[in-house]
């Protein structure tokens, strides 16, 4: 057993500090790749096929020529787990990042030494570290922060392909994090000024007991944000709505949440600093997100809570993260 993580890459298991590409790789060029990151609940992986489903329509759009099927990525997820599990601690969740880029381009081809073709990279890591200081969030929400930076439209770029090309996410990210406080989180309008996405989470509004989201054109439409769309409403015998978004209807909503995959769900209690309903966490998000737990057989914000409390204290530091971007 290897005493450190190990990261899948390129059909082996080599140590977390030895998986490194090409400086001539696409993926360094151009963002020319695609990914998808995942999460699991009691060490189970959670839709992690149909993670893998959505990777492969990428690197179908993008024309990226993989030869590995999506039943020998799910089996060489499910490796890369297995052989870093002992690891983990017990009360750990597998985030995975699957990543594949296009290679090196064809005027480095010749450089000996270097890998020939697209790479394949699947790394193992503690849920942990990506919710990290989450865990206040459940209980005060987060403040939706309009950004200047405009989600990139459809027909510019589709914004279905989960690709590395991301450099407007941070620009929003960035103007968020100049707000004091440390609930604010960046949500795009798209060009004709509608809500779109947050960066790395769709959006969600409750009015009038009838759950309302963006519609899928200028979005990544979320492996949670159908779970909550197809799965839970369904459950809870909630109406699930498809349409346009303007920061009005946000503002005159009973309640907002957000949903990414290692958060789930995050309550969202006021916009530009102003309420949303009464500013604080609805009865909707607690249902929706209860059920969530239920299904998975994880108490979904105990877990996160609890390890904030296990960190003791210690900044998160002011390097930015996919969703906020603070400096000092």
């Amino acid at each position: 057993m290897s005493k450190t993580r190990v990261v899948y890459f390129n059909g082996k298991l080599v140590p977390e500090h030895e998986a490194k590409i090409s400086i001539y790789d696409s993926a360094l060029m151009f963002g020319d790749m695609v990914f998808e990151m995942t999460r699991s609940f009691n060490k189970k992986q959670f839709k992690l096929r149909e993670h893998i489903d959505r990777l492969y329509v990428g690197l179908k759009i993008l024309r990226i020529p993989l030869q590995m099927t999506p039943e020998e990525m799910e089996r060489a997820c499910y490796e890369t787990i297995e052989a870093n599990d002992h690891l983990f601690a017990a009360d750990d969740e597998h985030r995975l990042m699957i990543d594949v880029s296009r290679g090196l381009l064809g005027i480095y081809q010749g450089i000996e030494g270097l890998h020939k073709g697209p790479n394949v990279i699947i790394a193992d890591f503690p849920l942990r570290w990506t919710v990290a200081t989450m865990g206040a969030l459940f209980e005060k929400g987060i403040n939706a922060v309009i950004t200047s930076q405009r989600a990139i439209p459809g027909h510019l770029l589709d914004p279905k392909i989960k690709n590395r090309s991301r450099i407007f996410y941070l620009m929003a990210n960035i103007e968020a994090g100049q707000i004091e406080g440390d609930n604010n989180w960046a949500l795009m309008l798209d060009p004709d000024g509608f809500v779109a996405e947050g960066t790395g989470d769709n959006f969600f509004i409750i009015k009038g007991g009838v759950v309302i989201t963006p519609e899928g054109r200028n979005i990544l439409r979320g492996i949670s944000r159908d779970y909550v769309m197809n799965e839970l409403c369904s459950q809870l015998g909630m109406p699930i709505v498809e349409k346009n978004i303007e920061a009005y209807d946000v503002y005159t909503a009973d309640e907002a949440f957000m949903t990414g995959t290692p958060f789930c769900m995050l309550p969202v209690t006021s916009l530009n600093g102003v309420a949303i309903g009464k500013g604080v966490v609805g009865e909707g998000f607690n249902r929706l997100i209860g059920q969530w737990s239920a299904n998975t057989g994880v108490d979904i914000i105990e877990q996160i809570t609890q390890w904030d409390k296990e960190r003791s204290g210690t900044a998160a530091g002011d390097a930015p993260t996919p969703y906020r971007f603070k400096t000092k």
